[in-house]
């Protein structure tokens, strides 16, 4: 393959002289060769050569040259098949074969190079995802850090001065101001909490450090606090040691799931169900939502689901249920180096 790579990277006129010297030492070994010995299929290479290397044209020209020295060689020769009446049949004959060996070399030349130009496309689109899932999972990084370490700590400390505001007021008897407060304070430590989930979420190092099973069922606590919905978790199957990006990858897939049935699908009840058995495991998340809308299913969100599966041997599908709601599903094999999956 490299050789061939390096002979197409020759100039033109060079790749042209090459066959045509070529051409002419086959011509050389059929005028010395015996009539019985018929060479004319040697004559194909070179102009299979021309035509894949220098195109249509020069393929088309080296077919009608590879003819023309055929002829002369074996009429030459005293060929008795070229001295008879069969002699326009079989020049014919070989044009036409030769003709056919230019045009179909340029043909697969052209369809090989389009399956190049393809997959080519399909490496740049591939390396266009995963660099957007990794800006986007550095950016969801750096903004849940930038939560925890500080707008946390502020409103922490800003509870706690409340905290003391309230306590101040009580001893002072003064309990319309001390009831508002104490009102203050809790509305301030619930600002905490879900800060705080807010951070986890965008922060996925609970999967490393408690599993993806554990971390699923605290994704699903902190969406019931934020959100206010009926959200749910359910687990079947043995856990496992799987793999920790693979189980960021899924947590990420059930993290957008529920982002999209809580936020576009307007859903007041969501099911996330990991089930793994028979060496593959599952990922459904079941909402009673509108639906999926069409700028949804071809957002980018989305596709980085999709992408997130395709990188541990996975595929994500969505459907519509029966009545109301959508389910997001991704199945992987859990039988192979890169999809050893992981949760506890």
């Amino acid at each position: 393959m490299s050789f061939t790579k390096n002979f197409g990277r020759q100039p033109r006129a060079l790749i042209v002289a090459e066959m045509a010297a070529a051409l002419l030492v086959i011509a050389a070994v059929d005028f010395v060769t015996d009539d019985n010995i018929r060479l004319g299929l040697l004559y194909a290479a070179p102009i299979w050569g021309v035509a894949w290397f220098c195109g249509k044209k020069w393929g088309i020209a080296a077919a009608v040259s590879a003819s023309l020295v055929w002829w002369y060689v074996n009429w030459s020769t005293g060929d008795p098949i070229l001295h008879s009446s069969s002699e326009a049949w079989e020049t014919s004959r070989h044009f036409a074969l030769f003709l056919i060996v230019a045009l179909v070399g340029c043909a697969l030349r052209k369809k090989s190079d389009i399956a190049a130009d393809r997959l080519a496309l399909l490496e740049h689109s591939l390396r266009l995802e995963r660099e957007i899932v990794n800006i986007s999972e550095a950016q969801q990084r750096r903004i849940g850090q930038d939560l925890h370490d500080g707008l946390c700590q502020y409103l922490a400390g800003v509870t706690c001065g409340a905290s003391s505001l309230r306590d101040d007021l009580e001893k002072l008897d003064v309990r319309a101001e001390a009831d508002t407060a104490s009102e203050l304070v809790k509305l301030l430590q619930d600002a905490v909490v879900q800060t705080r989930d807010l951070a986890h979420g965008l922060v996925p190092a609970q999967v490393s450090r408690l599993g993806l099973v554990l971390a699923l069922e605290s994704l699903v606590q902190s969406v019931r606090r934020m959100y206010g919905v009926t959200c749910s978790f359910q687990f079947h199957g043995d856990s496992q040691n799987w793999d920790e990006q693979a189980a960021i990858h899924l947590y990420r897939i059930a993290q957008e799931a529920i982002n999209n049935a809580t936020r576009h699908g307007r859903a007041r009840n969501i099911l996330v169900f990991l089930e793994a058995v028979d060496h593959s495991i599952s990922l459904r998340v079941l909402d009673d939502g509108v639906g999926v809308s069409q700028s949804c299913s071809e957002g980018v969100g989305l596709r980085i689901m999709r992408y997130r599966a395709r990188s541990i041997g996975g595929e994500v599908t969505i459907e519509r249920r029966n009545g109301t709601g959508t389910t997001v599903s991704c199945t992987v094999r859990t039988n192979s180096q890169v999809n050893e999956i992981a949760a506890a």
